[in-house]
């Protein structure tokens, strides 16, 4: 379902009604000395206002997110209800998702919601590892950057509630060469590095698969991202990279959860 399109489609429907009351059904109500709104037009005309404030800030500040599966384990849980800033990376008109005005890049670290190249119409979420022109190796669940390994601090095992045992828990670092930014991830011991059954995706050709995992050149205009729980999530091993064009925003913060309030106003 397209929320965008349909948010669009009911603001025009309900302005076009309340410009059709200004202009024609009120002066004609005033005049019989009718004070009563009919019906229809209160569903309506009177829905305007709300539906556009609600259809601009969606739009072009802010848009909730509910996290689905336990991919971004442990920075964000299944339940957790985010927000995204809509305009970070640029302002895009609403439905075309065509950028109209550039204002940030991404950056390596941070947490972005984009639609899913494969399927357009689902958002997915993910961490920005590699930015366009930089070569990304992930061998025997180890990072690097440009020939620079992420630095690993090991924390203590990490419940994985999504599959009901404890995971190898640690804080990965990017090299201060790439701003140190660091942020916490999973990894299953017993799991294999090898990428099974990788897609055949746009620039598949950047990427050298082994038995070690997988070495990627992001190309211009994408970025290679991945999931915080490292052995559970499909990410640019598996399906590719995301175009820019694809970026809907940066998620900031966890605004509900209705399982664990806790939970809310954290982001790692």
């Amino acid at each position: 379902m397209n929320f965008a399109l349909i948010l669009f489609l009911a603001t025009v429907l309900t302005g076009t009604a309340w410009l059709l009351d200004k202009l024609i059904f009120a002066p004609r109500r005033r005049a019989a000395r009718v004070e009563q709104m009919p019906l229809w037009l209160e569903y309506t005309a009177g829905l305007f206002p709300v539906i556009c404030i609600v259809f601009l800030l969606r739009s072009f500040l802010f848009e909730p997110f509910k996290i689905p599966s336990g991919s971004m384990i442990p920075s964000l849980m299944i339940g957790d209800f985010i927000l995204v800033n809509k305009y970070t990376y640029g302002i895009r008109l609403p439905v075309l998702n065509t950028k109209v005005l550039d204002i940030n890049e991404p950056q390596r670290g941070d947490v972005v919601v984009f639609r899913y190249p494969k399927d357009e119409s689902v958002d997915y979420i993910k961490r920005v590892i590699g930015l366009p022109g930089d070569v990304i190796s992930y061998q025997n669940k180890r990072l690097s950057i440009n020939g620079q390994a992420m630095s690993y601090e090991e924390q203590p095992d990490f419940l994985d509630p999504e599959h009901m045992g404890y995971a190898k828990h640690y804080r990965e670092a990017f090299p201060k060469d790439f701003g140190g930014y660091q942020y916490r991830i999973l990894n299953h011991p017993e799991r294999s590095s090898l990428i099974f059954n990788p897609d055949r995706f746009p620039y598949s050709e950047n990427c050298q698969y082994s038995s070690a995992g997988v070495t990627c050149t992001v190309p211009a205009g994408h970025y290679f991202v991945m999931g915080d729980n490292r052995d559970n999530s499909a990410d640019s091993r598996f399906w590719g990279f995301v175009p820019e064009k694809n970026l809907v925003g940066r998620a900031f913060f966890v605004w509900m959860n209705l399982g664990d309030l806790k939970r809310i106003g954290r982001f790692e």
